[in-house]
Protein backbone atom coordinates (compact mmCIF):
# COMPACT_ATOMS: atom_id res chain seq x y z
CA UNK A 1 0.00 0.00 0.00
CA UNK A 2 1.03 3.77 -0.88
CA UNK A 3 0.08 6.27 1.57
CA UNK A 4 0.94 10.08 1.24
CA UNK A 5 1.54 12.60 4.30
CA UNK A 6 -1.52 15.16 3.97
CA UNK A 7 -3.91 12.95 2.52
CA UNK A 8 -6.61 10.39 4.16
CA UNK A 9 -6.33 7.34 2.03
CA UNK A 10 -3.99 5.04 0.95
CA UNK A 11 -3.06 3.41 -2.43
CA UNK A 12 -2.92 0.11 -3.92
CA UNK A 13 -1.01 0.06 -6.78
CA UNK A 14 -1.49 -4.30 -7.66
CA UNK A 15 -5.47 -3.29 -8.63
CA UNK A 16 -3.91 -0.99 -11.42
CA UNK A 17 -4.63 -4.23 -13.71
CA UNK A 18 -7.69 -4.71 -12.66
CA UNK A 19 -9.93 -1.87 -13.19
CA UNK A 20 -9.39 -1.37 -17.00
CA UNK A 21 -7.90 1.90 -16.93
CA UNK A 22 -10.41 4.39 -15.44
CA UNK A 23 -7.53 6.87 -14.80
CA UNK A 24 -7.02 6.88 -18.35
CA UNK A 25 -10.40 7.00 -20.12
CA UNK A 26 -13.13 9.52 -19.72
CA UNK A 27 -13.23 13.46 -20.12
CA UNK A 28 -10.61 14.96 -22.29
CA UNK A 29 -8.02 16.18 -19.83
CA UNK A 30 -3.94 17.17 -20.60
CA UNK A 31 -1.41 14.76 -19.51
CA UNK A 32 1.80 16.70 -19.64
CA UNK A 33 5.08 15.84 -20.33
CA UNK A 34 8.31 17.23 -19.98
CA UNK A 35 11.16 17.13 -21.80
CA UNK A 36 12.90 14.07 -20.01
CA UNK A 37 9.61 12.17 -20.04
CA UNK A 38 9.71 12.77 -23.68
CA UNK A 39 12.66 11.14 -24.13
CA UNK A 40 12.08 8.16 -22.09
CA UNK A 41 8.72 7.49 -23.76
CA UNK A 42 10.78 7.85 -27.22
CA UNK A 43 13.25 5.10 -26.12
CA UNK A 44 10.94 3.33 -24.74
CA UNK A 45 9.31 3.20 -28.03
CA UNK A 46 11.57 2.88 -30.24
CA UNK A 47 11.10 6.22 -31.89
CA UNK A 48 13.14 9.24 -32.57
CA UNK A 49 11.42 12.57 -30.23
CA UNK A 50 10.41 14.13 -33.11
CA UNK A 51 7.96 11.11 -33.90
CA UNK A 52 6.61 10.97 -30.76
CA UNK A 53 6.34 14.49 -31.14
CA UNK A 54 4.23 14.64 -34.31
CA UNK A 55 2.21 11.37 -33.67
CA UNK A 56 1.63 11.18 -30.24
CA UNK A 57 1.51 14.44 -28.51
CA UNK A 58 0.06 17.83 -28.96
CA UNK A 59 1.60 21.51 -28.02
CA UNK A 60 -0.50 23.88 -26.05
CA UNK A 61 1.31 27.42 -24.89
CA UNK A 62 4.87 26.12 -25.66
CA UNK A 63 4.24 22.29 -23.57
CA UNK A 64 3.34 19.28 -24.32
CA UNK A 65 0.94 16.40 -23.65
CA UNK A 66 -0.26 13.25 -24.49
CA UNK A 67 -3.35 13.62 -27.60
CA UNK A 68 -6.60 10.96 -26.52
CA UNK A 69 -8.38 9.55 -28.85
CA UNK A 70 -12.36 9.06 -29.32
CA UNK A 71 -13.14 5.34 -28.94
CA UNK A 72 -16.73 5.21 -28.45
CA UNK A 73 -18.27 7.61 -26.40
CA UNK A 74 -15.19 8.25 -24.42
CA UNK A 75 -12.07 10.00 -24.19
CA UNK A 76 -9.22 7.68 -23.74
CA UNK A 77 -5.31 8.58 -23.81
CA UNK A 78 -3.19 7.79 -27.03
CA UNK A 79 -1.05 5.23 -25.02
CA UNK A 80 -3.53 2.80 -23.30
CA UNK A 81 -4.09 -0.31 -24.75
CA UNK A 82 -7.26 -0.88 -25.65
CA UNK A 83 -7.19 -4.84 -26.26
CA UNK A 84 -5.62 -5.50 -22.91
CA UNK A 85 -6.81 -2.54 -21.25
CA UNK A 86 -3.83 -1.22 -19.49
CA UNK A 87 -0.80 1.52 -20.25
CA UNK A 88 1.40 0.43 -23.26
CA UNK A 89 4.36 2.67 -21.28
CA UNK A 90 3.57 1.94 -17.91
CA UNK A 91 7.13 1.58 -17.18
CA UNK A 92 8.11 4.72 -18.29
CA UNK A 93 4.47 6.88 -17.50
CA UNK A 94 4.56 10.47 -16.80
CA UNK A 95 5.20 11.71 -13.26
CA UNK A 96 1.86 13.10 -13.74
CA UNK A 97 0.24 9.60 -13.88
CA UNK A 98 2.77 8.30 -11.21
CA UNK A 99 1.56 10.19 -8.70
CA UNK A 100 -2.31 9.54 -9.49
CA UNK A 101 -4.17 9.13 -7.21
CA UNK A 102 -2.21 11.88 -4.66
CA UNK A 103 -3.13 14.71 -6.65
CA UNK A 104 -4.16 18.02 -4.33
CA UNK A 105 -6.29 19.18 -6.37
CA UNK A 106 -8.99 16.14 -5.73
CA UNK A 107 -7.98 14.44 -2.67
CA UNK A 108 -11.00 16.32 -0.37
CA UNK A 109 -13.35 14.77 -3.16
CA UNK A 110 -13.87 11.30 -2.12
CA UNK A 111 -17.21 10.82 -4.48
CA UNK A 112 -14.53 11.50 -7.66
CA UNK A 113 -11.71 9.14 -5.88
CA UNK A 114 -14.06 6.29 -5.21
CA UNK A 115 -15.60 6.62 -8.62
CA UNK A 116 -12.34 7.09 -10.54
CA UNK A 117 -9.83 4.71 -8.37
CA UNK A 118 -11.00 1.52 -7.24
CA UNK A 119 -7.53 1.16 -5.51
CA UNK A 120 -7.66 3.44 -3.36
CA UNK A 121 -8.98 2.83 0.37
CA UNK A 122 -10.40 5.06 2.53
Amino acid sequence: MMIKEGFNFSFNPTKCEECGGKCCKGESGNIWVDEKEIESIANFLNVTEEALEKGCLKSISGKFSIKDIQVKSERVCFFFDLEKQNCSIYDVRPTQCRTFPFWENVKNNRKYLEDECPAIVF
